[in-house]
């Protein structure tokens, strides 16, 4: 993979001279273009060996353009996440909004090609950790992300000689760190790890682009040259093409579904009532305050036709918990800095830490229920959705987090109920809007888009616990019950 990099590319000084300023201009009018329409981030991985020059490319093209709008990261393979946090939180974190470019020196490749080189990881571990990868890559790809991957690449004899330059001058001699000789020491086992790694992950929606990085005057100008390339075919209108997701479900052909399929009619006394909450809600505060709880972050997702008890229900939750261990995370249409990024960012920037619970009333599903009824995404972005959300609780679980999810469901004669009664009762009329009676109008098709959300995303690690909340007291008891459980070992 590496041998044409390896073939002396070289530029004579006076070419440089030339044609890097016509590119450095061309860059600069892109760039300017890019934040005026603010249609797509670009997002730059800088990677290669050491020596390699990702450093000074990253300078370069902070210098040729406007800084103001470049955010540079440095990421490096044994950093790692935060406790409770997965692997991809801190990329996540940095990720440019739309308009804006982003150079990650290192990125979510740093961990995996390290740890196949110096830890010895196995090749399942391997390809499980491409594969996160490439889903990772072609979700913000398809979300509109323009992504320019760069591998600068030495041989071991080009290496050599760079290292040993540096290390000869006093004023350069400090850029020579132990990691480098370290890696030049085990050359093989690294260049082994990465070619495995670029291979399995050069993908049409982002591609590896190797470059020669002996020679200064050809690194730069190649790498800017590419950068320029890619910014003029996107904002021109060319983008990559993505694999389809598969179609929509078709609907049961005896129109019985999930939903309907619920005995609303349960009903339980007071007096049991006021016994069970009593129970359950201190079965969740002690496990909260347990020693695994502390250790574990805990996500609770709450979703519902309007009118089902959401509110309530999650006071009841609240009530038993000290107001420094939880916080709720109302969930709204996305403001201006949310629709900048990818559709789940807004929800990762809100994970909770070890021993702490995030309740989001309403959640990422959002994508799948609302705004497919509503037509604000097209199919081929809900019908995708579904495996980036199994991906994300994926994700959560695999790091430690706890994830519980609650479907409430009510029945059209109760919600009409409930509407009237928030419509006479003063303190409770902001409660209900247009919007609510609006979206009752469209009760169908919520209700095949949520029987389609459960059958698709309620897996093994993180299942749906659907709730029939026609009488609200029932339903909190077996929230809480079913949160118990969750909490406990």
């Amino acid at each position: 993979m590496f041998e044409v990099a390896e073939a002396g590319h070289k530029l004579r000084a006076s070419v440089y001279k030339r044609r890097a300023p016509r590119v450095r201009e061309r860059l600069l009018e892109l760039q300017y273009q890019l934040l005026g329409k603010a249609q797509f981030p670009v997002l730059i991985l800088a990677h290669g060996v050491e020596g390699g020059g990702r450093s000074e490319t990253a300078n370069l093209l902070n210098a040729w353009m406007d800084p103001r709008h470049i955010r540079t990261h440095a990421f490096g393979g044994d950093e790692g996440a935060p406790p409770g946090k997965p692997a991809l939180w801190r990329f996540w974190q940095a990720l440019p909004p739309k308009g804006h470019i982003g150079i990650f020196v290192g990125s979510w490749y740093s961990e995996p090609i390290e740890r196949r080189a110096w830890h010895g990881m196995d090749d399942d571990a391997l390809e499980r950790s491409l594969e996160r990868i490439r889903h990772f890559e072609r979700m913000l790809a398809a979300e509109g992300a323009l992504i320019l991957k760069l591998w600068f690449h030495l041989s071991r004899k080009a290496q050599d000689a760079r290292l040993d330059a540096l290390a000869s001058d006093k004023a350069t001699a400090w850029r020579v760190t132990r990691e480098q000789r370290h890696q030049n020491r085990h050359y093989k086992r690294f260049i082994t790890a990465a070619e495995a790694a670029l291979r399995e992950t050069s993908t049409a929606e982002a591609p590896w682009e190797i470059i020669d990085g002996s020679d200064d005057e050809y690194r730069n100008l190649a790498a800017a040259t590419l950068l320029r390339d890619a910014l003029e075919a996107r904002l021109a209108g060319k983008r990559p093409r993505t694999a389809p997701p598969p179609p929509p479900p078709a609907p049961p052909i005896d129109r019985r579904t999930l939903l309907t399929s619920l005995d609303y009619s349960r009903r339980i006394d007071d007096e049991t009532y006021d016994a069970k909450l009593a129970k359950y809600q201190g079965q969740v505060a002690r496990r909260m305050r347990s020693r695994a709880s502390a250790k574990r972050p805990v996500v609770v997702v709450f979703e519902g036709m309007d009118a089902a008890g959401k509110g309530s229900t999650i006071r009841r939750i609240t009530g038993a918990l000290d107001a420094r261990q939880y916080r709720v995370v109302p969930v709204a249409a996305p403001t201006d800095e949310e629709l900048a990024q990818p559709y789940l960012w807004r929800f990762w920037r809100h994970l909770p830490a070890p021993g702490r619970m995030a309740i989001f009333d309403r959640s990422w599903y959002g994508r799948v229920l609302v705004e497919r009824v509503e037509g604000l995404v097209a199919e081929a972005d809900w019908m995708r959705a579904y495996h980036e959300i199994n991906d994300f609780e994926d994700q959560l679980v695999q790091c430690g987090v706890r994830v519980v999810k609650f479907w409430l469901a009510i029945t059209p004669a109760e919600q009409l109920r409930r509407f009237r009664a928030r419509e006479k009762t003063p303190w409770k009329r902001y409660k209900i809007t247009p919007e609510d009676w609006r979206n009752r109008r469209k009760w169908p098709a919520y209700e095949r888009a949520v029987n389609d959300m459960i059958e698709r995303t309620s897996t093994e690690i993180a299942p749906w616990h659907v709730v029939a909340t026609d009488q609200k007291k029932l339903a909190r008891v077996e929230v809480l019950k079913a949160l118990a459980h969750a909490l406990k070992g």
